[in-house]
């Protein structure tokens, strides 16, 4: 699914689940939804699973939003004292969307307190008391923490997922990773198939590391491995130190909140020859989160730091504030130089970092997901190295593999659902009453203010999109570049489209490299020999002599 197309299913009100890989642009069109709800005049609630995670949207964690605290339980007695605290009831009831982003760290148990408590101070039985629930995240990445030796349940996991029956949008687009090898590693992995070909290319810039860049950040799985390495190799440069202490106004458990969610120290030490990271998105300075640099020198008024990013450009950097806003206005604020030593930094913090380089360390990798966390904040596999390994680094949770599949067909669902909804003109008017439903104010493109809209209408499902291009003569190759697409995902929608009997293989034959054509006769002996229905068995019968990819898409043109 493209944004505008989840874009569109947002603006109906629905409830809905917004998921895709790393890079496809989840935080991009949540941004975009709320600038759009605010157009109208609704101010939507914005929470997250985790501090670090609410300080990247300006908004506060849903423990905090919803009252719950640190509970790990209610009673009923809790709810109704939750319930009947002015400010957690004020702004419930004013609330007709709700945001929780990072939801793969979010614990079944937790959902269900803040739904208990919602349906109590709506008085409304319906799941979250009517409230439309926007969930983002990729449950591929870190899971909920748990307390002792019993794994919480995933969100999905709850009744009360199932009762709020989101809709699913997968983002298939990608705006990270560009490198198809690269690429088809992290699909790999993120399939819970990390066969020969994946290992050896992750191993293979292991084998680099001989003279990379020790001014590359290292990704670490550790706090105590991170602080090591960055307090050393401050020490070691010359020059007095400079100090940036952080300011905070308002609540001071919203104050306290904000500290502990930025990524940006309490106390900045900087030296000049720092290796240093941007903390916060700040498009007007050319300054992203991630950002890498070296402090150059300090701003002889101010002291501000003056950074020279990897691709040379000198910023100089004042401090900026972080907020947790609610009803359009900051609750709580604090002030800081928006970077941080870059040495290291943990996986954990990593996540939502789009990093042009980093050395990881996943020797002691203890987590589902953390290496796939780490190996998909890097852009490219030439910005990847690997400083240690383990073979806990590759795995991600079974279940959300089982569960991915289903999302994925159910994005396709919703996606040609709403693509007939608007060629009729119904999905505009569950927009209209969405909008008025939500007391704001609603008006057509073109009449009064102007409204951000689709580029194009939703005409085609994903897979009619695919068939089209290989209708119209292009390669399989070609189909995925021009798509931003895995080869995976247009193999997984030539294999549907021919067992629905719309994608001959005749047709599909034509789009296929002629190097695999030549292939074609050895590898379906192959199958005759090892059967079809596993591909490691057939990779190892060939030595290796074919890639995973291009098995499965002569599996698709292999009779049994």
């Amino acid at each position: 699914m493209t944004q505008s197309e989840a874009l569109s299913i947002l603006k109906t009100g629905a409830n809905v689940f917004l998921t895709g890989e790393p890079g496809s642009g989840k935080t991009h069109t949540v941004n975009e939804y709320v600038a759009w709800l605010r157009s109208c005049g609704i101010e939507p609630a914005i929470t997250a699973s985790t501090g670090i995670a609410a300080t990247h949207i300006h908004g506060m964690t849903i423990h905090s939003w919803s009252g719950i605290g640190i509970r790990e339980s209610l009673s009923e007695a809790d709810i109704d004292a939750i319930a009947s605290k002015e400010h957690v009831s004020r702004r419930i009831q004013k609330t007709t969307t709700l945001i929780i982003d990072e939801v793969s760290m979010l614990s079944a148990p937790v959902l269900v307190m803040v739904d208990a408590v919602c349906r109590e101070v709506k008085r409304v039985d319906l799941p979250f008391g009517g409230i439309q629930v926007v969930l983002v995240g990729d449950f591929f990445q870190l899971p909920p923490i748990g307390r002792g030796s019993s794994r919480p349940a995933f969100a999905f996991e709850s009744g009360v997922w199932q009762d709020l029956h989101p809709l699913i949008c997968y983002l298939t687009e990608q705006h990270r990773q560009e490198d198809p090898r690269f690429l088809s590693v992290l699909a790999s992995i993120r399939a819970a198939d990390p066969d020969p070909t994946t290992v050896s290319v992750v191993l293979s810039r292991e084998a680099e590391l001989d003279g990379f860049d020790e001014d590359v950040p290292r990704l670490f799985t550790h706090n105590v491995d991170v602080d090591r390495l960055n307090l050393e190799r401050l020490e070691k440069l010359s020059g007095a130190p400079k100090r940036y202490v952080m300011n905070g106004t308002g609540a001071p458990p919203m104050v306290e909140a904000l500290k502990r969610g930025c990524l940006s120290p309490e106390v900045l030490t900087l030296k000049e020859g720092a290796v240093v990271m941007g903390t916060k998105n700040i498009p007007a300075l050319g300054l992203a989160n991630g950002t890498l640099g070296t402090v150059i020198g300090f701003e002889r008024n101010t002291n501000y730091p003056i950074i020279e990013t990897h691709d040379g450009r000198e910023i100089t950097v004042a401090p900026v504030e972080w907020a947790v806003e609610e009803g359009g206005k900051a609750r709580a604020k604090i002030t800081q130089v928006p970077l941080r030593l870059a040495w290291a930094i943990t996986v954990h913090k990593s996540q939502g970092m789009s990093l042009d380089a980093a050395a990881i360390d996943l020797s002691r990798a203890f987590e589902y997901g953390q290496g796939y966390v780490a190996l998909s904040r890097v852009r490219t596999l030439d910005g990847l190295h690997i400083l240690g390994w383990s073979e806990q680094a590759l795995v991600v949770h079974p279940l959300v593999v089982t569960h991915d599949e289903a999302f994925r067909n159910a994005s396709e669902d919703a996606a040609a659902a709403f693509a007939s909804l608007e060629a009729s003109g119904e999905r505009l008017e569950l927009e209209q009453n969405f909008v008025k439903a939500s007391r704001g104010h609603w008006e057509k493109e073109g009449e009064g203010a102007k409204r951000e809209r689709p580029k194009k209408a939703l005409k085609e499902s994903t897979h009619d999109h695919t068939f089209r291009l290989l209708e119209e003569g292009k390669s399989i190759d070609e189909v995925a570049t021009e798509r931003m697409l895995t080869l995976g995902t247009i193999y997984g929608h030539a294999e549907k489209l021919v067992q629905a009997g719309r994608l001959s293989r005749d047709l599909l034959r034509e789009r296929i490299p002629e190097s695999l054509m030549r292939e074609l006769p050895r590898i379906h002996d192959a199958f005759q020999t090892q059967g079809a229905e596993h591909l490691t068995p057939v990779y190892d019968f060939l030595e290796g002599s074919v890639t995973f990819d291009d098995l499965r898409l002569a599996r698709i043109l292999y009779d049994a």
